[in-house]
């Protein structure tokens, strides 16, 4: 156990915000995958795999990914490679400020979670036939030129946008949706990860994107079915979880992490929210990870 979680970022690694890496079965990236542990980073990471299987561990899950298929890790999930066997691929590291608004809309904003997308050889080696251009024009004096920066940008752009169309048609989501009510929402979901540790209320967020709490709950309820309410306390409930099990914080300090002075409320909120207590929560994930 420990007093935080590992975060990883592309600080003196890319000084472009992204990485681009061909993987095969070598044990380089058996060793970038595996070694090290459970951390989170600050970057999308995005992974084109061709064959072979991977298994891993996002945020108390264990997931297993195979053959010809695409996933993604978000900013801020708690992961850790499990297993990795004769995998061929691509992987792709960005910063989120980085990626595309219509790109981190269809991850950011989905309903359900984001898990291994399995695809046919002809759309996965469409992918990987991008990702293959976007890695030479890098590899090959890609920033030494405006043009050359511009390709590499456009490349990466397009490599990220064809992971995200096949995710959108697999949620039935449509990235390129730009009506009123699906731009609060987004801006509205993303302002809660980023300030989900000091704002708790409707009425913040509805402050700071300049409408009214009931236009916001209104709005939020129409587009995902969920009240605004709940997806602030769904973000302070995962990242609980998170330091409740891969942290030996107490249950006091979590609270205060959160952004709770009254470490008791926290608590109950916990319970009700979770039908058992941040204690209870805590044995039950160690006994299955």
């Amino acid at each position: 156990m420990r007093p935080n979680i590992p975060t990883y970022d592309l600080t003196g690694i890319s000084a472009h915000q992204f990485i681009v890496e061909r993987i095969n079965h070598t044990q380089h990236a058996r060793k970038a995958l595996l070694d090290r542990g459970i951390h989170r980073d600050s970057h999308y990471i995005f992974t084109i795999m061709e064959q072979g299987f991977v298994r891993m561990m996002i945020d108390f899950a264990v997931i297993e990914a195979r053959e010809s298929c695409i996933f993604c890790i978000m900013p801020g999930q708690v992961h850790q490679g499990l297993l990795m066997e004769d995998v061929v691929g691509w992987f792709v590291a960005v910063k989120a400020d980085f990626v595309p608004d219509t790109v981190r809309s269809v991850f950011e904003e989905s309903l359900t979670k984001i898990e291994p997308l399995l695809l046919d050889m002809e759309s996965i080696a469409k992918i990987s036939m991008t990702a293959d251009l976007l890695y030479g024009y890098c590899n090959d004096g890609g920033f030494a030129s405006k043009e050359r920066l511009l390709t590499v940008r456009s490349l990466l752009s397009a490599l990220m946008g064809m992971v995200a169309h096949r995710y959108s048609e697999e949620n039935s989501l449509d990235i390129s949706d730009q009506n009123r009510a699906s731009q609060l929402t987004r801006a509205f979901r993303i302002l809660v990860r980023k300030k989900f540790r000091t704002l708790k209320s409707p009425s913040s967020y509805a402050e700071l994107l300049h409408i009214s709490r009931g236009y916001l709950t209104e709005v939020i309820r129409e587009v995902t079915g969920k009240s605004a309410q709940y997806w602030i306390h769904s973000e302070i409930l995962i990242e609980a979880k998170r330091l409740l099990v891969f942290t030996d914080l107490t249950v006091k300090e979590v609270a205060y992490e959160l952004g709770y002075s009254d470490h008791a409320y926290f608590s109950r909120l916990f319970s009700r929210l979770e039908n058992q207590s941040p204690s209870e929560f805590r044995q039950k994930p160690q006994e299955s990870l």
